[in-house]
């Protein structure tokens, strides 16, 4: 089928094509498992030259891919702070939205928790350090301000909190928790509020 795809491709080869294909073998495969040659079969083109058309290699297709996961998420969360006053429903929504990107495009959660960014991208930030993590941490801090969140370091209590979803996540991904994540998340949501929301 991939040779059919070669042979019969009319339209040239896009980033984003590049970019959506790369992303899933590397959730499938792993980054070091998989090979220019891989992502060049998933596009569907007979030689790696129109790869090198959009990256210089595949760090720099992982490296886009970091930063336009990042970039969206940094965005929806801008928007959920936006639109809710209070960090109860802030979070909420933010643990909402990882949900749904889990059962709706697991890759992305996959590279963002399970891939060590570290490994292949040493220049990048950690996730943790990124800012639509540092803007959960913001909200957490409000919230610590505000007295809905319990009197303890910002710290603690961002790790607290997103260390019960990034886990329950993983496990999901992993087909530890072999439900989809919509059904855990009521769940996990209550789990990581009742450990930093104020009694």
């Amino acid at each position: 089928m991939d040779k059919e795809k070669s042979v019969t491709r009319k339209k040239p080869l896009t980033q984003d094509e590049v970019l959506l294909a790369s992303l899933k073998l590397f959730a499938e495969k792993g980054y070091f498992n998989t090979s220019l040659s891989d992502i060049k079969d998933a596009v569907g083109i007979k030689t790696s030259s129109g790869i090198y058309q959009h990256f210089k290699n595949k760090q720099a297709i992982a490296d886009t891919l970091y930063g336009n996961i990042l970039d969206s998420l940094s965005i929806s969360i801008d928007d959920i702070r936006r639109r809710n006053r209070k960090v109860s429903d802030q979070l909420r929504e933010i643990v909402d939205l990882l949900f749904k990107l889990t059962d709706d495009a697991p890759e992305v959660i996959k590279f963002l928790l399970v891939v060590n960014i570290k490994e292949i991208l040493p220049e990048q930030k950690p996730v943790i350090e990124t800012a639509p993590f540092n803007k959960i941490r913001r909200v957490i801090q409000n919230g610590i301000k505000n007295g809905e969140i319990r009197s303890i370091d910002s710290l603690l209590a961002y790790s607290h909190f997103l260390g019960i979803i990034t886990q329950a996540l993983s496990l999901i991904l992993s087909g530890d928790l072999p439900k989809s994540a919509d059904s855990y998340q009521t769940q996990v949501w209550l789990a990581a509020w009742g450990c930093i929301a104020k009694k």
